[in-house]
């Protein structure tokens, strides 16, 4: 399992844990819940921000908060 930080631009995944609860409670405030797929669509210079697509809008995470998100990859198909 990999985390979300370690995901490049167009690949999605499915959340499967966050491991730090203060950042979990935040990103559930979000949209990013357990079972819940992501894109992640920018990663600015240097690698911080993430840009990512929950829930049909676009949420910025800083690099140490996404790799508190493990996720499982997927593939999607017309996309």
């Amino acid at each position: 399992m990999q985390t979300l930080d370690q995901l490049n631009p167009g690949e999605y995944a499915v959340i499967d844990s966050i491991e730090n609860k203060q950042v979990e409670q935040r990103l559930n405030e979000m949209g990013c819940v357990c079972g819940e797929k992501v894109c992640v669509k920018k990663i600015a210079p240097f690698g911080d921000p993430f840009s990512i697509n929950v829930c049909g809008f676009e949420l910025c995470l800083r690099k140490n908060e996404a790799a508190c998100v493990r996720v499982k990859s997927i593939q999607m198909n017309g996309n």
